[in-house]
């Protein structure tokens, strides 16, 4: 059994791209990989066929090894909710909302229990484990309580990987500051060293990477060209590098972007079609003439929605739907939308009730059970009898107050609506537009007011299209990469 660690000089140096890269090479070696990060904080999650929640990063890193997901790739899911506290996800359940002074005193046992019985279970199972780490491994102040980085890595015994970003400079400095400060131990395990999102020309990084090798005495295993391929991101410091598009575009939807957004995987799909440019708003910002606007997923319901009144954004949406606009609301959005949101046991940090942008007749009430399950259900707008496919994640329940002013938009009701004259959407359904028939059809209702051409809905969904990226991906970490010397 082998095994991979890849660590980062930096937060978002190019970590999960690498493993997940990894995963697909090797898979397509004929080797049984999977995917490993023992703790990741992150907003974006997913659920299991069996009910259970993990990173949606770890998830795409399984598909790219062929795999179900499952939640021992990922054992501990902290889910940030302001005040210095995270929701902890234990081998995808919820066990507790802790500070992290907290979580730093009393879960390190637990949590290092949790990850090394994971690892001995896939050490059973497959081939390779190609495991991902966190930040930095170099936190001189964390690295006694860091479950994720170079301890990982030593239990294994794992062929350690550092990568550096350097397209924000400096990179040479990141490399040997982060080799300086490891243990002799901890530097001895990294054997390669690779060097992401190059931007130049190549033979102008050779000096440098001479250089490198020599003052380090371990070889650059390769230099990865900035890859500009939209692939799912792990937290919001991906949505800084997001590019729009200026050509062909017929349509704009966009995405508030409040403070605590989650799950915005979910417009990947979205800002794949060539015809649609999906642009974030922040709250200060003008909301502008947009096609479509989306209240995105919520780590906190009630925080942002109250930052959306604070900021003026509320009442733009609300004039954005006066004015005939369209709004989606996910999940923690689809519960803005309503006419109150209730916290009886502040379980969101204050207890009361607090009034929503009333664009739906529903109420939502916060409750400690947690709702994450997969769904499959049947369309009723924009068209019926389209199969949808996608998953909840939520502690509210919404009742509708008034079902003469909506609809159900599925046939199960109690996942979503929407209003009587199609113009506010509201459901609990992450990964909704991962339905290629039910987001064209959506995007379609969109066109026609414009006098736009219908868009085929006969098209596969999109994780046909996730997993031509993920080849595509692959293809060029592998022509970039030295995968000899990772292999030998």
């Amino acid at each position: 059994m082998k095994a991979i660690m890849v660590v980062g000089t930096t937060s978002h140096a190019g970590k999960s791209m690498l493993v997940t890269a990894l995963c697909r090479i090797l898979r397509r070696q004929n080797l049984r990989v999977v995917p490993f990060k023992g703790q990741n904080m992150a907003l974006n999650s997913y659920v299991t066929p069996t009910g259970a929640e993990m990173g949606y990063a770890q998830a795409v890193q399984s598909w790219a090894a062929g795999l179900v997901p499952n939640v021992a790739m990922n054992p501990i899911l902290l889910k940030p909710q302001g005040n210095m506290t995270s929701q902890v996800i234990l081998k995808g359940k919820p066990l507790a909302t802790l500070k992290a002074t907290e979580y730093y005193e009393k879960f390190f046992d637990t949590g290092w229990d949790t990850i090394t019985k994971c690892l001995d279970y896939l050490k059973k199972e497959f081939d390779v484990i190609v495991c991902e780490g966190a930040g930095s491994p170099a936190e001189i102040n964390l690295k006694h309580r860091d479950l994720t980085n170079m301890r990982v890595a030593q239990y294994l015994q794992a062929f350690t990987i550092l990568i550096v970003d350097i397209d924000r400079g400096g990179a040479f400095a990141h490399v040997v500051g982060t080799l300086e400060l490891l243990d002799p131990e901890e530097r001895a395990l990294i054997k390669g060293i690779v060097i992401n999102k190059f931007r130049g020309m190549r033979s102008l990084l050779d000096s440098g990477i001479e250089w490198l090798e020599k003052y380090t005495g371990i070889p650059v295993l390769g230099v990865i060209p900035w890859v500009d391929i939209a692939m799912p991101a792990e937290d919001s410091l991906s949505l800084l590098e997001r590019r729009s598009r200026s050509d062909n575009i017929d349509i704009t939807i966009a995405i508030v972007k409040i403070p605590r957004i989650s799950n915005f995987t979910d417009f990947d799909p979205l800002d794949a079609e060539s015809t649609v440019k999906v642009q974030y708003v922040e709250l200060n910002q003008p909301l502008g003439h947009p096609d479509a606007v989306i209240i995105p997923g919520s780590k906190t319901t009630i925080a942002d929605l109250l930052a959306l009144q604070k900021s003026g954004m509320a009442s733009q949406i609300q004039d954005y739907v006066e004015a005939g606009g369209q709004v989606m609301g996910i999940c923690g959005g689809y519960q803005m939308l309503g006419q109150q949101v209730s916290d009886p046991r502040g379980l969101e940090g204050k207890i009361g009730d607090f009034p929503g942008l009333g664009l739906l007749p529903i109420k939502t009430i916060l409750l400690s059970d947690k709702v994450s399950r997969q769904r499959l259900v049947t369309s009723n707008y924009p068209e019926i009898g389209f199969p949808v496919e996608g998953y909840e994640i939520h502690q509210g329940r919404t009742q509708i107050l008034d079902k003469r002013e909506t609809a159900p938009l599925f046939d199960d009701e109690d996942l979503g609506v929407v209003s009587s004259n199609r113009s506010v959407w509201g459901h609990y359904l992450h990964g909704i537009f991962d339905n290629s028939p039910w987001r064209r059809s959506w995007l379609n209702h969109l066109r026609k007011p414009r006098g736009l051409g219908t868009l085929p809905t006969g098209i596969p969904n999109y994780r046909e299209q996730r997993d031509l990226m993920l080849d595509t991906l692959a293809d060029v970490v592998e022509e970039y990469l030295d995968l000899s010397t990772i292999l030998g």
